[in-house]
């Protein structure tokens, strides 16, 4: 089997077997390309075959990404996780037989507590969205209730972006959304929102923009499917008029989202179903959060702290 052979099965199992999205199949491919043409260049006839790499290999691979200071220790433990998934592929089909990455371990990389926007910044958003949702222009309102879509609805950007009309049900009170690995859950849409849903659709449905023939909610300006990046400038730009500081982007609302939703209590289990977790570990990191401001609070007000 030749190393593109290995790298197309390997693909076609992420795509008709785990179902990954076209951004995470690409993400997946460039990180075994490019562990390929390393690989490639390390070897004096470049006569490297993926199916006889070893431990040592992996292993001077990630001191070749480390030692070069482009990328992040998070960023490189993100790359060997993708070879890590396609060796662990090969040894269930009985391609290979050694476990390549028994001797291989992740880089030390610093607990990064999530971004969000403090609770009274976050009303000032709230009402700015609100008073751009009362406005005529089309372009307007939809900047706005993508937003808050976001917002309310701990939304990734893939999801807000694939969102069509016939994802709702009839009365707009739940959305069905597929998230990561083809995964599908249901997500309640409060009444407020709700109704600005509604009221959006009456009103721009007329203008009968939409090419395409899903009736994606949200349009670019031609009429088109929203891209990835409108939604970003979008979200940073009003973000930023709002006055939010550091990081501004859809993620960051979706932080936002459970982390208020913790912080009034809400159950660690009643969130991961809501923002679409296949595992709980990855919703405790909000626990983490809470815990800072606490801290926080505890070392402002306390006696002996001062």
């Amino acid at each position: 089997m030749t190393n593109l052979e290995v790298i197309e099965r390997f693909i076609d199992y992420l795509l008709s077997e785990r179902r990954y999205s076209a951004l995470t199949l690409r993400n997946y491919r460039h990180d075994v390309e490019q562990f390929l043409a390393w690989g490639e260049r390390t070897t004096s006839e470049g006569d490297f075959e993926l199916l006889e790499v070893r431990g040592a290999d992996v292993r001077e691979w990630i001191m070749y990404l480390s030692d070069g200071g482009t990328m992040s220790n998070a960023s490189i433990n993100r790359a060997v996780a993708s070879i890590r998934s396609m060796y662990k592929f090969l040894r269930r089909q009985g391609i290979i037989e050694r476990d390549i990455f028994a001797a291989v371990t992740s880089l030390r990389t610093p607990q990064r507590l999530p971004k969000y926007v403090e609770d009274g910044k976050m009303v000032e958003v709230v009402q700015r969205i609100k008073s751009d949702l009362r406005g005529e222009e089309w372009l307007t309102c939809r900047n706005a209730l993508m937003i808050l879509m976001l917002y309310a609805c701990g939304l990734r950007l893939a999801e807000l972006v694939a969102i069509d009309l016939q994802h709702f049900d009839d009365a707009y009170t739940t959305l069905r959304i597929r998230g990561k690995g083809d995964k599908e859950r249901v997500v309640p849409i409060v009444e407020a929102l709700r109704h600005e849903i509604k009221l959006y659709v009456e009103r721009f449905s007329e203008q009968n923009i939409c090419r395409n023939p899903e009736k994606a909610l949200f349009l670019s300006k031609r009429g088109e499917r929203i891209s990835r990046s409108d939604v970003q400038r979008s979200v940073a730009r009003l973000l930023r008029e709002c006055g939010v500081q550091g990081k501004v982007s859809p993620h960051v609302l979706r932080h936002t989202f459970a982390t208020h939703l913790l912080n009034d209590g809400a159950d660690l289990r009643e969130i991961q179903e809501l923002m679409g977790h296949s595992s709980l570990r990855a919703t405790q990191v909000y626990t983490h959060s809470n815990i800072a401001q606490l801290q926080r609070a505890y070392f402002a007000s306390h006696p002996r702290e001062k």
